[in-house]
């Protein structure tokens, strides 16, 4: 059905709600390249005009990918929890933001209500949403998980320590992981992508980290960022898996193009639940998001790129994850094309997926073809973390020397926790304490004593 909305006594016709929810978006490359944007800024406020009338539940009437033509639509409307969505139920889309932004919504509001909500309606209140709205409502929700640590806390900042190489050297990457701990990363996971993924290289990255693990006891968890399909094999194998990896998208054909559907993600949930390697109740999965995904993919079937995105977060949040990141610049200009779009993108998404239930990080970051720079980086970082993000990447000199894009240092993740005063997850800080790389004010101490010790066991 169509919507409209008239300014200056101009009237702006939207044929269907995909057309209003592309228009009130704002401006990013992916859906002008889509030719999906507002050709306007004038009609972009007529459709955020007309959005913001709209009754929160037609996104339960009027599936923007047919029910029958896609997995990802049936999961969104077979799981939606009606009950949990009642307090909200007879909101407007506009009703909705000014709740948010209330007293009223109050952590445990949002703990309640996130399994009522859908996709589409966190990425249609976002799109009536400035910038500090989104960090004021994501500040207010905190989704812990936990594994070996305890992801998600208030006044804490977890880092996924990233230590790729080109050629999977383990010297290398033993050398990364060492400079990630002795900076304090490492809390939410070590995880590696893998530069060929084979099988044997993933076994034996896997077990280098193992064993470093088990020798300083650490508490840690790793991950090799491999296919899901080689992470069956390995377990299979016996490889010590403690978390499966999958970058996933928001329809059935976008995540056939990543070579996987729901069938095959329960395969691998359920083989990883039978290894038993975390304690009872552990979250095992870490998933990897991106906007512009299905776009890319040609499998966003006229969908707007940030409504796409969130949709994402349905198959996510089917499994219970540890982990869940968008990868926020990784594509490139053609989707998001600077500093700009990266941020708004960036706190779209946390915001999004931190009100569906999700353990939200971001990967900030940007390639070297994009109208972005660190300075850039170092804003998006500073907001997320007043915004509250789970976690953040630790790279060695922000610079991805495998994977070829820039994101954030190590370095940077001392600095966040710095200024806003936050810790890593308390396992991880009980362990770095005793081995005199933090101390009691949770700052980052030079190399002594017990830290000796791991320069012994690079590989």
């Amino acid at each position: 059905m169509p919507y409209s909305s008239t300014i200056a006594g101009t009237r702006y016709t939207f044929p269907d709600l995909r057309t209003l929810l592309a228009c009130a978006s704002p401006p990013r490359a992916g859906d002008r390249l889509a030719g999906l944007a507002a050709e306007t800024a004038e009609e972009r406020v007529a459709a955020r005009m007309a959005l913001a009338d709209l009754p929160l539940k037609i996104f339960l009437e009027e599936p923007l990918i047919p029910y029958e033509q896609d997995e990802v639509t049936r999961l969104i409307m077979d799981t939606h929890d009606a009950a949990a969505f009642a307090p909200v139920a007879s909101m407007s889309v506009g009703a909705f933001r000014d709740y948010l932004l209330s007293d009223a919504a109050t952590t445990e509001s949002l703990r309640d209500l996130a399994p009522g909500l859908t996709p589409e309606m966190a990425a249609a209140v976002s799109k009536l949403m400035r910038n500090q709205d989104l960090i004021a409502v994501a500040k207010k929700i905190s989704v812990v998980t936990r594994f070996r640590t305890t992801i998600g806390l208030p006044g804490r900042l977890s880092v996924r320590l990233q230590p790729n190489h080109p050629t999977d050297d383990l010297g290398g990457i033993g050398a990364s992981i060492l400079d990630g701990l002795l900076y304090g990363c490492g809390d939410a996971c070590i995880g590696i992508n893998p530069a060929t993924d084979s099988a044997a290289r993933v076994m034996a990255l896997l077990q280098s980290i193992e064993d470093l693990r088990l020798r300083f006891s650490i508490p840690i968890q790793s991950c090799v960022l491999s296919h899901v399909t080689t992470t069956l094999d390995v377990i299979a194998k016996g490889a010590p898996v403690d978390l499966v990896f999958q970058s996933i998208a928001g329809s059935e054909a976008a995540n056939r193009a990543f070579g996987v559907d729901l069938a095959l993600l329960d395969e691998a949930h359920a083989a990883v639940q039978n290894l038993g390697r975390g304690p009872d109740g552990a979250n095992l999965m870490y998933f990897e998001t991106g906007q512009g995904a299905a776009l890319s993919a040609e499998a966003h079937h006229g969908v707007d790129q940030q409504t796409m995105e969130a949709r994402a977060y349905a198959v996510a949040r089917r499994y219970h994850p540890l982990l869940v990141n968008t990868v926020v610049g990784f594509i490139g200009p053609e989707y998001l094309y600077d500093g700009k779009e990266i941020i708004r993108a960036g706190l779209e998404d946390h915001f999004c997926g931190k009100l569906l239930g999700l353990p939200m990080g971001v990967d900030v970051c940007y390639t070297n073809h994009a109208e972005a720079d660190q300075d850039d980086m170092d804003n998006l970082l500073t907001l997320l973390g007043v915004a509250g993000c789970t976690y953040i990447m630790g790279v060695p000199g922000a610079d991805d020397i495998m994977l070829g894009y820039q994101s954030t240092s190590y370095h940077d993740a001392l600095y966040i926790r710095s200024v806003l005063g936050l810790k890593p997850a308390p396992e991880f800080e009980d362990w770095l304490t005793a081995m005199g790389i933090m101390d009691a004010a949770a700052r980052i101490r030079p190399v002594t004593g017990e830290t000796q010790k791991l320069l012994a066991a690079l590989p």
